[in-house]
């Protein structure tokens, strides 16, 4: 028989309980309104609602990060949008030929720019005039200062030609080494952290593949506090350096890697389906952050996949539809965006890693592990961050897939004959040149040692990520480089 005294605690227990329950309840509330009022455009009055929850000194610290994330993310979405109509005009008449206020307000009715209403105006994402060009390409001819991108689109058939020839030769997927030497520095600006409080940095470096491998650590700014494994999925060296009263504190690691092409000669009635109980391969068939199967995805995957069985050839159809459908076009920060696979869906349109995230959730949705593979691409003439993916086929294991890539040479490949873009596209199925730096093998991943604050980018690692005094140095307050060059090769490989 319960005594009193168990009685009254067993209450006490059950109080305390419900209380929290309900606080848990109200902060979820505060978030969910925040967010409509965002979309409704009212960011004052979401930002108030925030600042006022975040007052109470009795949140757990969760939902204090969760509250003060969504704060931040109000901000990073205003950094995105900054064009007024105005502006944007401005903008467009200094790289369209012979436009004029009439047909650009036409635009607008169209709806050709991304824009974001903020508390009563409009505003228009900043990238909004080279995005133009990627969604219409009719203007090509009314562009003031047009690109000449022939040089590089007959490099790339030339070098995707060498790999095929080599690897066909070779008989193995990975071939023609190349060894290069990378100088990757981030800076933060002199306002950024005051001056004496140390300024904690993550700078990424490459990770080790079969195909990518030999980094040597040649030079860093600063003594090197931790060196991530090599089989990292987020590889990083971290540093730490105090700022220094009005002058910029810059972080650089110098190093070498070799990088080899990568060629499968994938023959699609040897693929098998993957053992959905594989501990290796099951949490990469899985929805997880940014891959979701929603009830449109899974109708696009019908519409994609139809009855077909292979993994490989379901796999190369939705590769292809993305190559077909989906136009290219520079993002908005990855951090303020809830769901990207369906963004892209949505939209029609997006960047690497939002095309890379779209094939592995229609990958997933049909039973073939897919994940991120992310760092740079350093095609001469071409070099900027990038995203693609990885897809395992049995029995040949893990094989790179570039989405992008199929993108560019079925659309923006101009030069190119229709039978050269069509090989471009399937080469970069189960291919890859040597002009990467991967630094990622799986997207939302930690940080080691742990960031104690909020990430500027919580989907990708590229461009790096500071703190300073328990608070994140966002992108606006940092730059990043890296310069690469092709050096000897010490060995054969």
């Amino acid at each position: 028989m319960l005594s009193i005294a168990m009685i009254k605690r067993f209450l006490a227990a059950v109080c305390v309980c419900l209380i929290l329950s309900a606080t848990c309840f109200a902060q979820q509330d505060v978030a969910g309104a925040a967010s409509r009022l965002e979309l409704q455009g009212q960011f004052k009055q979401a930002a108030a609602l925030l600042s006022t929850a975040l007052q109470d000194k009795s949140l757990p610290a969760a939902e204090r990060n969760r509250l003060a994330f969504e704060l931040d993310r109000l901000d990073r979405i205003k950094q995105d949008f900054p064009l007024t109509k105005e502006a944007l005009f401005t903008d467009l008449k200094d790289s369209v030929k012979n436009l004029t206020l009439e047909e650009y307000e036409q635009w607008l009715k169209e709806g050709r720019f991304d824009y974001r209403d903020i508390d009563g105006t409009r505003f228009f994402m900043g990238d909004s005039v080279r995005n133009l060009y990627m969604r219409y390409h009719d203007l090509d001819a009314r562009r003031i200062r047009p690109k000449d991108t022939a040089s590089l689109e007959k490099a790339r058939v030339e070098s995707i030609r060498a790999i095929k020839q080599a690897a066909s030769a070779a008989k193995t997927p990975y071939v023609l080494p190349k060894r290069f030497h990378v100088t990757m520095s981030i800076t933060a600006k002199a306002d950024a952290a005051p001056a004496g409080e140390t300024i904690r940095a993550w700078v990424p470096i490459p990770r080790q593949y079969p195909f990518q491998s030999d980094l040597e650590v040649l030079t860093t700014s600063s003594p090197v506090k931790h060196l991530d494994d090599a089989q990292s999925p987020i590889r990083s060296v971290y540093f730490e350096q105090p700022a220094q009263a009005g002058k910029p504190t810059q972080f650089n690691v110098e190093y070498e890697y070799t990088a080899q092409a990568v060629r499968f000669n994938i023959k699609p009635g040897e693929v098998r389906p993957c053992d959905p109980d594989d501990s290796g391969l099951k949490e990469f068939t899985q929805e997880g952050p940014h891959v979701v199967f929603t009830p449109e995805l899974r109708q696009l995957s019908q519409r994609i996949v139809g009855d077909e069985t292979n993994p490989c050839l379901k796999a190369k159809k939705c590769f292809d539809w993305i190559a077909d459908n989906i136009k290219y076009s520079y993002s908005i920060e990855y951090s303020t965006i809830r769901n990207i696979s369906e963004y892209c869906r949505a939209k029609g349109y997006g960047d690497c890693g939002q095309e890379a995230l779209l094939f592995i959730a229609l990958c997933r949705l049909n039973g073939i592990p897919a994940r991120w593979q992310s760092g740079w691409n350093t095609f001469p003439g071409d070099k900027s961050n990038h995203d693609w993916t990885e897809v395992y086929l049995a029995p040949y294991g893990w094989m790179p897939a570039d989405p992008y890539m199929g993108i560019w040479a079925m659309r923006y490949a101009n030069t190119l004959k229709p039978e050269q873009k069509r090989e471009v596209r399937d080469f970069y199925f189960g291919g890859l040149d040597q002009y990467r730096m991967i630094a990622n093998s799986d997207h939302s991943q930690a940080l080691t040692p742990p960031k104690h604050t909020m990430r500027s980018d919580d989907v990708d690692f590229q461009r790096g990520e500071l703190e300073c005094g328990g608070k994140n140095i966002y992108l606006d307050k940092f730059s990043y480089n890296l310069t690469l060059k092709e050096v000897k090769l010490s060995r054969v490989e």
